[in-house]
């Protein structure tokens, strides 16, 4: 299964050009199984998800992206969150996170504008649920450097577009080899550790694999 695990989309985030309808044309036409919205800072669209899965036949998980005061962490939890830019420390909103049988995955963690945790991932290792090495909004080498970080450090890595703009959706995604159908089977993947990065070649996804 196949799932862009970072999109963003305008009613609750915006920076964001695009509608959820748009996102969910698109993600079918190049053959994603489902999307995870991560707005900024809020996951209200969870509320909307259940209807837009019924209408496109395709997996919606909501998420929210989240500022951290050391850089931006994708969360998903089992209830509406909201948290003001950069009002929380990385470590204090990944214990939360764990308290509620969550997941945190670090967004695009050596992009060059100060929203990554970078370095500080080292410190924070044993909270994180992956990190995500293929970010679709950040330069192939910055992504390189996460990869190469997820692998010294053990923790899986993800591929998300992080898609503010149509053109964008699904240039990254992630793989999972079972079917996920809600927030509850895709956090238990996630835990599970079992799923690897995907990059859209034009027509068709090639998994990213390597030991």
């Amino acid at each position: 299964m196949l799932i862009d695990l970072h999109v963003h989309e305008m009613k609750y985030s915006s920076d964001s050009h695009i509608s959820l309808d748009d996102i969910l044309k698109k993600a079918k036409e190049i053959g994603l199984d489902g999307v995870c919205i991560t707005n900024h800072d809020n996951n209200y669209i969870r509320n909307e998800v259940n209807f837009y899965k019924e209408k496109y036949g395709i997996t919606v998980i909501a998420g929210a992206e989240i500022l951290t005061r050391q850089g931006d962490i994708l969360a998903f939890v089992d209830e509406t969150l909201h948290i003001e830019d950069g009002k929380i420390d990385a470590d204090e909103l990944l214990d939360y996170i764990d308290y509620k049988k969550g997941v945190g995955i670090s967004a695009h963690p050596f992009r060059n504008n100060n929203r990554g945790l970078g370095n500080f991932l080292k410190n924070i290792s044993n909270k994180l649920s992956a990190i995500e090495s293929f970010n679709g909004s950040t330069l192939s080498y910055h992504n390189l450097y996460g990869f190469a970080m997820a692998k010294e450090l053990n923790i899986p890595s993800t591929g998300g577009s992080d898609a503010h703009v149509l053109d964008n959706v699904g240039k990254f995604a992630t793989y999972f080899k079972d079917k996920i159908r809600d927030e509850k089977d895709f956090i238990e993947a996630i835990k599970s550790r079992e799923f690897f990065p995907a990059i859209y070649k034009g027509n068709h996804y090639e998994i990213v694999n390597y030991i």
